[in-house]
């Protein structure tokens, strides 16, 4: 039961995004659209899996004095790899991510499982630590794109499928969208809605 604690907890009750508040850098910057935001959302949960796993094994054996830098070469390294996989087989999204993709390594949510997490327990309960919070962090983000990209543009973009383009248009919305949303002080507007709805709702269950 505990290890199901452990992969539900990122996604609901320490929600990166709404509850902890971390990440907030990528949160503003790519939720214009839901494409960006799941890319992202795969990216930070690739990157996170794989070093928590690797940062849980070496956690006895890194050095107190040199802890920090020894995480961010190893979370260094996977953001290298998923740069390259991004820019071979899906450049769109490697284009439309920018900055933010390198920025992953000094990500908080990352670098704040490592030292808060991964340093201190087992490589499973890391794993699936990783997991929820990834999760967790993604299903956030591309909450946030929807109804920004939905109420801010009229469309809905995803990835290209065959015929498909991946744009989807919303007849009404997209004759009259309403632009201050795709702002960045639009996104603290929705996330600032939906983050009183997430304490509510977290609330609601714990009185019953």
């Amino acid at each position: 039961m505990s290890h199901m604690n452990e992969l539900k907890k990122g996604i609901f009750k320490e929600n990166p995004t709404f509850i902890i508040m971390l990440g907030m850098c990528p949160t503003l910057g790519v939720s214009t659209q839901v494409s960006n935001a799941i890319g992202m959302g795969a990216s930070v949960i690739f990157v996170l899996f794989f070093s928590n796993i690797v940062i849980s094994m070496l956690r006895k054996i890194i050095p107190d004095t040199v802890r920090i830098p020894s995480y961010i070469v190893v979370i260094a390294s996977f953001v290298t790899i998923v740069e390259m996989i991004l820019h071979a087989f899906v450049p769109a999204v490697y284009e439309a991510l920018g900055v933010y993709l390198p920025l992953i390594v000094v990500n908080c949510i990352i670098l704040g499982r490592a030292e808060a997490f991964a340093n201190k327990n087992t490589v499973l309960d890391s794993a699936l630590d990783a997991i929820g919070m990834g999760v967790g962090f993604t299903l956030s983000l591309s909450l946030i794109a929807l109804i920004r990209e939905v109420i801010g543009a009229g469309t809905i973009t995803l990835f290209p499928i065959g015929s498909f383009s991946g744009v989807i248009t919303i007849p009404l919305l997209s004759e009259s969208p309403v632009r201050v949303i795709t702002l960045a002080s639009g996104a603290l507007l929705v996330m600032g809605y939906l983050k009183a709805l997430f304490i509510y709702k977290s609330t609601r269950r714990e009185e019953k």
